[in-house]
């Protein structure tokens, strides 16, 4: 393990205060920084983010991924906690908080809002960052592929019936132009650079593609870190003029996001899934597209609204949460032998 990846947690602690206090002493600066996007999807954000997954990309033998549908088990995880848990579960907790625990503090409107926001990130299962959450698992890259593509087919049907049904309106509008574009950036380029790459470099021998990827990893590390300022230099205002709230979000978020991934890890672990299966499986049902979830939070809300602070909250507390749950799969690989 590299020195970038073996200290990893404190890097990312020292990028969330540099975030906050770059984007509080410089708010023009990330001000055209937020201006760089299209459909919702910020093209700064989107570029570091590939940075982050086009190593992973090349990994990927595409003459093996006809073998994954012989080992469905990992595929059927992800299904049932996505869609038939994870949304649900999240209403269910913004509910118990914000209409109970958090009553005394958050005005009725304002706490509907929060547990809509809520819903939308719990409704939306993660596209793009999974690709690196699963790298720094060691999970098995054509899997994770196959995995997160199902994902996104059922997602462009599923996404906004169930949404509807949770948030309890009937004139959602799916925000095709955001979906679209943030496949093709995290899944469709990525994914044929890596095939156009790694044809190239197999000519050179059978460890070449090895010694490439390990190449690229502390690229892929500073595009996280520098995705982490950035994310926290956007909403610096934000967190130091809203901070109870922030807290007041983050708490059911935290519970969902580590309450999903224990049950998620413990039906991986009684499936008898190998590591590398179980590890990105568990961690498409954690995470996010925050993207999507925003969007949506915007065109229903406005930009302004509680819904679109939770989908925001929702940004900020994912890559730290996701880092200490990648530690954990780390730390417990050896429940999976």
């Amino acid at each position: 393990m590299g020195f970038f990846e073996r200290y990893l947690s404190v890097w990312v602690g020292l990028c969330i205060i540099a975030g906050v206090a770059l984007g509080y002493a410089f708010p023009t600066l990330f001000e055209h920084v937020a201006a760089l996007e299209y459909a919702h999807v910020n093209l700064v954000v989107a570029v570091l983010i590939w940075l982050m997954i086009y190593p992973m990309m090349v990994q990927i033998d595409f003459g093996s991924l006809k073998d994954v549908g012989k080992k469905p088990k990992g595929l059927i995880l992800t299904l049932v906690v996505n869609w038939l848990i994870k949304p649900f579960t999240m209403a269910l907790l913004g509910w118990l908080f914000f209409k109970g625990l958090f009553a005394d503090w958050v005005d009725p409107q304002t706490a509907t809002e929060y547990i809509a926001g809520m819903i939308l990130l719990g409704v939306a299962p993660c596209t793009a960052m999974v690709f690196v959450w699963s790298h720094l698992t060691k999970g098995d890259a054509n899997y994770t592929l196959v995995q997160v593509s199902i994902n996104d087919l059922i997602m462009v049907v599923a996404f906004a019936p169930i949404t509807a049904l949770l948030l309890g309106v009937t004139d959602i509008t799916v925000p095709w132009d955001t979906l679209l574009l943030s496949v093709v950036l995290y899944v469709v380029l990525p994914l044929l650079a890596g095939f156009i790459t790694r044809k190239q470099i197999e000519k050179k021998g059978p460890q070449a593609v090895t010694k490439l990827v390990e190449r690229f990893k502390p690229f892929s590390v500073c595009g996280l870190l520098l995705t982490i300022v950035i994310l926290f230099g956007l909403q610096a205002n934000t967190i130091l003029a809203q901070p109870q709230d922030i807290v007041l979000i983050a708490i059911p978020l935290l519970i969902q996001t580590y309450g999903i991934f224990a049950i998620a890890y413990f039906a991986a672990k009684r499936m008898k899934l190998p590591h590398n299966v179980a590890a990105p499986a568990c961690m498409i049902g954690t995470s996010n597209f925050f993207e999507l979830a925003v969007a949506v939070a915007i065109s229903l809300f406005g930009l302004n609204s509680g819904a679109a602070l939770a989908t925001v909250v929702g940004v900020l507390v994912e890559v730290p949460v996701m880092l200490s749950l990648v530690w954990f799969a780390n730390k417990t690989r050896h429940w999976f032998n």
